[in-house]
């Protein structure tokens, strides 16, 4: 039972660490829907995976 909460420490500390390195450049808002959201075109996307010649 310790070994949980260890790990649970050890994870909630090293998660801590990671949130305030990186300030306020972290993004949280889940997916983006909207003017915001930038997605490349599918056909792009499929062109580059044809051109692949196995």
């Amino acid at each position: 039972m310790w070994k949980i909460a260890v790990g649970f420490i050890a994870f909630a500390a090293l998660a801590l660490f990671v949130i305030f390195k990186g300030g306020d450049q972290i993004d949280m808002g889940g997916e983006k829907h909207g003017a915001d959201a930038v997605h490349a075109p599918a056909a792009a996307a499929s062109g580059a995976a044809s051109a692949v010649k196995h």
